[in-house]
């Protein structure tokens, strides 16, 4: 957290020194900040790791919206066919994530993936029920939705 910070202060700083106040201005501020960065990380310490967060990001955004048009697809196809094909039911997926925040932001990614749908999280938080519309082949439902955890929490660590 303590990168992001000193990259948006670099960012800043490079739009008041050029003196263009545009938005491309901006992302050029915060490249430089972010190659700065990259470059000093290994002689302090608080920056460890920031240089890496940005190449996971763009990954997990990429992985993502893989994931987001092939559940489209797959519930697009199922609306329009007449034979529907869903089989839904609730799974108890178990947790990785430990924080609040990390639990309500793999939940909110399961949600916003269409077929899926965060339900609860158990009291002791190690649980998260999912009702899925497709159901049929459960142990590849697991697998996409640990896949996504892992992901989604290689993002903080």
């Amino acid at each position: 957290m303590m990168g992001a910070a000193w990259n948006l202060l670099l960012g800043f700083a490079w739009i008041v020194l050029t003196g263009d106040f545009s938005g491309r201005n901006l992302l050029a501020g915060l490249l430089f900040g972010y190659l700065v960065l990259a470059l000093i990380q290994p002689q302090v310490p608080a920056l460890a790791g920031h240089a890496q967060r940005l190449p996971r990001l763009i990954r997990f955004v990429g992985f993502f919206l893989k994931e987001l048009v092939m559940a489209n697809l797959k519930v697009s196809y199922d609306i329009v066919t007449p034979p529907w094909y869903m089989k839904p039911g609730v799974i108890a997926m178990p947790l990785k994530a430990r924080t609040e925040f990390e639990i309500a932001f793999v939940a909110n990614l399961i949600s916003l993936t269409p077929g899926t749908l965060s339900l609860d999280v158990s009291d002791d938080r190690r649980v998260l029920y999912i009702h899925a519309m497709f159901l049929d082949d459960e142990p590849a439902l697991r697998r996409s939705l640990a896949e996504l955890e892992r992901r989604a929490l290689e993002l903080f660590h």
